[in-house]
Formats: C-alpha cells, structure tokens, sequence
C-alpha cells in the first residue's frame, strides 16, 4: 500500500494497451459460475503454446537463461523443482508453466538470500501468463508486473514474500484466478492503479491485508477466500499516487471470516500500518462500489465498514490536509444481499468507532444498503436502498 508515508521508488511511465481485454473472458466465466480449478498442464505434451515450440527448463536449470533466449510469444515449461533467484523479463507474450504433476511435484521459485522480487515483469511484457509456481520468501514481492496488459496469474502460491505477494501495478485486462497468498506485511494479493481486472476464486491468509483494490477502476473479486488476516479486504482510495480516482469496483460472493491477525506491518510502513485488526471489508474513499452477497463473519471489529480515507489516515495522526489531491470520501456506494454474523465482538482497544457488523462514519452521498442480514450497525438504522 503506497502512499504519502511510503514513497514508490519506481519511475511508472505512460504506456497504452492494444490487446483485447481479457476482462471480457473473466467476466465469461464470472457470469457461468465457474466452478472447477485449473488443470494440471502436464498432460502428456499436449500444451497449447503458441507460434514457437516450447522451451523446457530441466529440473537444475535456469528460468532467467530460458527468458533470455526466449522469442516474444514463448511458452516456457519449467519442470518440477527448486530454482534460485529473481527472474526479469521485458518481452511480450512470455507463458511460464510449472509443470506440475501431481500435488507433491511443485515449481518453487525461492530467494537465495537478498533478492527483492520473485518474479518482475517490466513494460513491454504484455500479454503474460504465469502458472503453476510457487514463489517464496523474496525481500519484497512474490510476482510484480509495472504496465502490463492483458496478463493472467493462475495458480500461483506467494510464502513469505514480505511486502506483497502478487502485486501488479499500473496494468489492464488482468485475469488472477486460484492463487494463494500468505506472509506478507502489506498485502497477499493486491492490484493498484490499475482497470478492467477480475480476480476470482484466490485464497489469503496470515496477511495484513488479505487482498487489496487501490485507486483502481473496473475491478471484481469474485468467491475469494479470506482469513486471518489484519483485513480481509481493502477496496481503498489513497493520496500522494498517480491516478487520482477509484471507482467501479464489485466485490461479489467472497466468503471473509476471522480476520484478527495482529497488524505485523513493517515500522514506518504506510498506511497498512494503520488498519484495524478485525475488519471483514474496508471500503474507503472508494466511489460506485457494489458489495453485494458476501459472506462475513467473525471479524473482531466490523463486518463492512464505509469510510474515508481521512478516517482511515487519522488513525495514524495525518492531517486532513495530506488529502488535498483525492476526493476522499466514499460515494454511490451499494451494500446488497451479503450475510454478517458474528462481527464486532471485540473491537481494537482505543478506536474511536463501535464494533458492528455495518459500520459507517456517515461522510459521502447516495451510499445505501438493503437485503442485507446482519445484527448491528453504527447508525442504525441505515439508509435504504431503492
């Protein structure tokens, strides 16, 4: 989670997409209910690769060499085993497949020691997909992309990656399906300043945040899992980043139970250091988000809560005024048809806000909720929906 406390040492430059949106294939299966998970790609050869014939990295070898003699639109399998080190890669068209067989045949992807990043995925990679690894311990992120379109993440486990797990940034038409994220400080599973990406049936856990939305447009998160975790999701409006907005966001039949880790962000963190522990949803500053069928239960502190950003930064003694370059107050926000049970029992000492179920701080306009089953909330009643 990036912001005015945490500065992004990345230069982002402006970059245009001419892929078609994968987004319309994720809301495809969004909208059939999907719900098998991926097969296993090590059926007998008979891999779907592209233009160029696939190049096989043999158990002991290296990823990065494979990249590196890599044509643009080549698939690269990656036998079962243990690879050391950070893979870059600049090139278009690049599937990296983990050869799994079976559930005791693992791709791992491991820091040998001081390596930031598991996997980095620069601009110019578009079209990118990453399958059946695991990425573990790297100083920083498990799997970042900077600009990327049209990129898919499937599953991918993230152990111990310590800021975040996957972490793409800046990038459209993202499809990031039946991954899993845990250990991180800031975030498992996170998208930033990005549009038009779906993540759908992913598992986080042992998190600060479980999975994050920050100043992004046209996103979905779709039957994930999130548990033990400071937060199980954070959809999120910050100040002091390039893209100024967020909006559009749906967050449908997630199921988001005992969140009550104790926030394990790093000293001088960001604003990740300020969230409550015990949150089920955090929408704040956020505008035209749907929160709709969840379900949300044993947060020690909220189910949903609807604030500010201000609220949000107040916690960690900033000033109104660190706000000027956002609208930070959650608008057009619709709570439908999601079930709390259990939420709000134990509150974090010293927060000046109650522990319920629904939880807003009344800033922002034509937010409403309906259909909703639940035990409390803070006001009650709260504003209905048409």
């Amino acid at each position: 989670m990036k912001s005015l406390l945490k500065t992004n040492q990345r230069l982002f430059l402006s970059a245009k997409g001419s892929w078609l949106p994968v987004i319309v294939f994720a809301a495809a299966i969004f909208f059939a209910g999907c719900k098998k998970g991926p097969t296993s790609p090590c059926n007998n050869g008979n891999f779907s690769t592209g233009k160029n014939k696939p190049i096989v990295v043999k158990k002991g070898g290296s990823i990065q060499a494979a990249v590196d003699a890599a044509s643009p639109g080549s698939t690269i399998l990656i036998e079962p085993g243990v690879y050391n080190g950070e893979i870059t890669i600049k090139k278009s068209g690049i599937q990296l497949i983990g050869m799994n067989c079976t559930a005791d045949e693992k791709v791992i992807i491991q820091n040998p020691g001081d390596e930031d990043c598991g996997i980095m995925v620069h601009k110019g990679g578009d079209g990118f997909v990453l399958k059946n690894v695991t990425v573990e311990g790297f100083s920083e992120n498990g799997v970042y992309l900077e600009f990327i379109d049209n990129f898919l993440l499937s599953n991918i486990t993230t152990i111990d990656c310590k800021e975040y797990g996957l972490y793409p940034v800046h990038c459209t038409n993202g499809l990031i399906e039946y991954c899993i994220a845990t250990g991180s400080a800031d975030t498992g599973i996170y998208v930033g300043q990005s549009e038009n990406v779906a993540m759908q049936y992913n598992t986080a856990y042992g998190n600060v945040n479980g999975f994050e939305i920050e100043n992004c447009s046209s996103v979905v998160a779709f039957k994930n899992h999130s548990y033990n975790n400071v937060s199980g999701i954070l959809i999120v409006l910050l100040p002091g980043l390039i893209v100024k907005s967020s909006s559009n966001i749906t967050v449908t039949d997630n199921k988001i139970e005992n969140n009550n880790h104790v926030n394990f962000a790093e000293p001088g963190a960001g604003f990740e250091g300020f969230v409550p522990s015990g949150s089920g949803i955090l929408l704040v500053g956020a505008d035209k988000v749907t929160i709709e069928k969840n379900k949300i239960s044993g947060n020690n502190f909220t189910g949903i809560a609807t604030v500010s950003t201000v609220i949000l930064g107040a916690l960690g003694g900033l000033p109104p005024e660190a706000f000027a370059d956002i609208e930070p107050n959650a608008d057009d926000a619709k709570i439908v048809n999601n079930t709390l049970m259990n939420n709000g029992s134990a509150p974090p000492a010293g927060l000046p806000l109650p522990g319920v179920d629904f939880l807003w701080d009344g800033n922002g306009t034509n937010n409403c909720w309906k259909n909703n089953s639940y035990s409390s909330s803070y006001p009650s009643p709260l504003p209905q929906c048409n």
